[in-house]
């Protein structure tokens, strides 16, 4: 192991806990050689970037992943207390985002594979399905110190299974996961009050009632077929039999939508891409009910561009105190967990991984998405006071720095530590210009 310095052991000590001293060492060199390498993100070309190409006892790295005993679940855990530490003011609203995402891996020993929509390639037309892995990840919502948007940080993420690969255990499907990963998050933060973004995929009467029941607000995209109903009147006295759970039918969003004069009221909300934009807003309460089920309290917004460039849309929030304006903040926020899957294909491999083994497969692709917000926190530790580097070229101008160069600033220090912490007894110096050198840093890949 290099001599790390001492912004990244802080960072990565709290870990520690979870593994053997024996399976630690181990695990340190594949997450930093997780850093290191700009290729594939194999267990392989972790040990080439570490400089462990001739070890003879390769196999004990993949046994991290594939034999040793560990808690994905408390590292978790760990990870989402720093983030909170250094991220969060103690008392703020804790704003989670939830979404899916299909890894693309084919292979006849990888069983919990799938064939599923691809999001990326797809369109309302034309839809392209591919065979893969689905993943549900937790997200937290926060701002850094060094740019204008939100950024998703990863810090829990499960396996989907298809039903048909399940065998006897009960098929959890994505919405049933992202219900028990809330459930989690109040086990583990009783008191803090927690905002839960969601994709229009899950927004479920099912979901919305186990938020409210742990005391988290629900906020996703509404069905314009949403069945809204009044809350129920009082019951006379004489009346016998169960008391009645919701009221009259309201009118429907499509109806709200067809009128032509709509009680639209003006609303400047934080937009996409850190600007400032005014829209029309209309807000009212319901019950939205679904049959087999109790109807959920909930507030919804429909919001309306007054210039016409955007499709009408319709949210809907089970904080009944919540305000429109904050109902359409936390549904901008979401757009970041986009990016972090986009990122993490581009800067950490995810999708270039060769696990197959089922316990390998379950670590390997949570551990990439985890680095992520690993990167992030080390990048803020080791910037000291949110400066990083940006790149600078004649023809592309980066106004803020970005994920990579978040990942170019860790990997800068952990080369520095690795090379030019000690003098060697005899000089070993071939001297060549410093542009080579970030050339070398951070251009070139490793020899496969």
């Amino acid at each position: 192991m290099p001599h790390l310095p001492e912004a990244i052991i802080l960072v990565l000590a709290p870990f520690a806990p979870l593994f053997s001293d024996r399976v630690w060492g181990h695990a340190q060199v594949l997450l930093l050689g997780a850093m290191l390498t700009p290729g594939p993100r194999t267990v392989t070309a972790a040990l080439r970037a570490m400089g462990l190409a001739m070890e003879r006892h390769f196999t004990n790295y993949h046994r991290v992943l594939n034999r040793a005993t560990w808690s994905a679940r408390q590292g978790s855990r760990i990870l989402l207390g720093m983030l909170l530490t250094l991220l969060v003011p103690p008392g703020a609203t804790l704003v989670f985002g939830a979404d899916d995402t299909v890894e693309r891996r084919s292979g006849r020993k990888i069983r919990a594979k799938g064939c599923y929509r691809d999001a990326v390639h797809s369109s309302k037309k034309h839809v392209i399905r591919c065979f893969g892995l689905k993943w549900v990840s937790m997200m937290l919502l926060v701002p850094v110190s060094w740019s204008q948007r939100v950024w998703a940080l990863p810090f829990l993420t499960a396996l989907y299974w298809p039903a048909q690969q399940r065998g006897r255990r009960r098929h959890k499907t994505s919405l049933d996961w992202v219900r028990q990963m809330m459930k989690q998050l109040r086990r583990w933060l009783p008191d803090r009050r927690m905002v839960l973004v969601a994709d229009g995929g899950f927004a479920a009467v099912a979901l919305a009632l186990a938020c409210v029941k742990h005391r988290v607000a629900l906020v996703s995209r509404l069905r314009w077929d949403a069945a809204l109903y009044h809350p129920p009147g009082p019951q006379p006295p004489s009346k016998r039999g169960p008391k009645p759970t919701k009221g009259k039918r309201q009118r429907s969003l499509q109806g709200w939508a067809a009128r032509s004069d709509p009680p639209w009221e003006p609303a400047e909300v934080d937009w996409y891409g850190g600007e400032r934009r005014q829209l029309w807003v209309f807000s009212r309460t319901a019950l939205w009910y679904t049959p087999g089920l109790p109807p959920v309290a909930l507030r919804y917004v429909l919001v309306a561009d007054p210039e016409g460039k955007l499709r009408m849309e319709a949210f809907f929030c089970t904080d009944l105190e919540a305000t429109p304006v904050e109902i359409l903040q936390w549904v901008v926020m979401r757009w970041s967990l986009e990016v972090t899957f986009e990122e993490a294909r581009a800067h950490l491999g995810v999708e270039t991984q060769r696990q197959w083994s089922d316990q390998a497969i379950a670590r390997t692709t949570p551990v990439l998405l985890a680095l992520f917000s690993l990167v992030t926190v080390l990048a803020l530790q080791l910037s000291q006071g949110g400066k990083i580097p940006v790149p600078v070229t004649a023809w592309y101008h980066k106004a803020e720095p970005t994920f990579a160069d978040c990942l170019a600033l860790v990997r800068g220090h952990l080369w520095r530590a690795r090379y030019l912490v000690n003098s060697a007894p005899e000089a070993e110096i071939i001297q060549f210009p410093r542009e080579a050198f970030e050339l070398l840093l951070h251009g070139f890949p490793l020899a496969a």
